[in-house]
């Protein structure tokens, strides 16, 4: 049986909107009620177009954002309940992979001294050990330790990325959160990067929270998939039932944007209609109606649950409800 890492509950973020000088709008819900688990060794991505909210999910996870209502637990303790000395020990077992290698790395350190800062943070090892961990997480992803005293600057973007990967895995985590890790490189350079998380993931036992708007390279990763749209999730299932029998409506929007390599395939192209509504005055009921060929005039008013048409494939949607 599958022993469960992280558990979300109702995880909420509003953001305030001002209007006027002094008074108050409607606030932006960027996260609206998301509800997910985590399993130790498994990848679960969360997918979804740009605004949906996956990154924010993906942060308040790790408090890097405070939610506003909900729960996050880690192995049993609501990290949204904790206090900062807690909080700070068990920060040791949550790390992020950023985006854009570019942005975090700090330009004025060298390679060494960032590996070496969470180490240092935490008291771990003495110098000695803290040289040979650094050394040794280098050549794990695929860098020499001769590169330790050069600058983010004389890396490629490719190789940055490998030394943001290192600079997580170096105070031995159980969960990482890897917001879109690859979106910012080259496409020959995001397989050796997905090739290289995978290795590790086996080697360390990692759990991934792998968020990302590419499916194809979603499929590549991922054990389960989550589909997010407008602060919710509106559908989740492992990755080949997700893939080969999508139930959402949005979802095979999704899937049928991924470009086939055969350019003697054809693929009818689920198209979808009007604009992305306002997350501040999101439609009433479901969210996807006022762009869904299949709604029906309770989709307007009904707000669908999150519910099991089979085992492990969760769906919102009135009409697989009724189904």
């Amino acid at each position: 049986m599958k022993q469960a890492l992280l558990e979300v509950k109702n995880l909420v973020k509003y953001y305030p909107v001002r209007k006027g000088l002094f008074g108050k709008g409607d606030p932006v819900k960027a996260v609206d009620g998301v509800s997910l688990t985590v399993f130790k060794g498994e990848t679960l991505s969360i997918v979804g177009e740009s605004g949906c909210g996956k990154s924010t999910v993906g942060r308040c996870l790790l408090r890097l954002v405070e939610p506003t209502a909900g729960q996050v637990l880690f192995e049993g303790e609501d990290l949204l309940r904790m206090n900062a000395a807690r909080l700070r020990e068990i920060r040791k077992d949550l790390q992020i992979i950023f985006q854009n290698p570019y942005a975090s790395l700090n330009p004025r350190r060298t390679v060494r001294q960032i590996l070496m800062e969470p180490l240092v943070v935490h008291g771990i090892g003495d110098a000695a050990e803290r040289k040979e961990r650094v050394e040794r997480m280098m050549v794990k992803v695929g860098l020499s330790a001769s590169q330790l005293d050069r600058y983010p600057h004389e890396f490629s973007g490719g190789q940055r990325q490998r030394i943001c990967i290192a600079r997580a895995l170096m105070l031995n985590p159980k969960l990482i959160v890897a917001d879109e890790p690859v979106s910012a490189l080259d496409v020959s350079i995001q397989a050796q990067i997905l090739n290289l998380l995978k290795d590790l993931q086996q080697e360390f036992g990692l759990s991934y929270v792998f968020i990302s708007h590419d499916l194809s390279v979603v499929k590549h990763v991922s054990d389960r998939v989550a589909v997010m749209y407008l602060g919710k999730i509106v559908e989740i299932a492992d990755k080949n039932t997700l893939f080969n029998n999508p139930r959402h409506p949005y979802t095979r929007v999704l899937l049928s944007s991924i470009p086939v390599p055969d350019p003697d395939v054809r693929r009818e192209r689920v198209m979808l209609e009007g604009e992305p509504p306002n997350p501040v005055r999101p439609p009433s009921g479901c969210a996807f109606h006022p762009r869904c060929r299949m709604c029906i005039e309770e989709c307007k008013t009904k707000t669908p649950a999150l519910a099991e048409i089979e085992e492990g494939h969760h769906v919102s949607c009135l009409l697989e409800g009724k189904g």
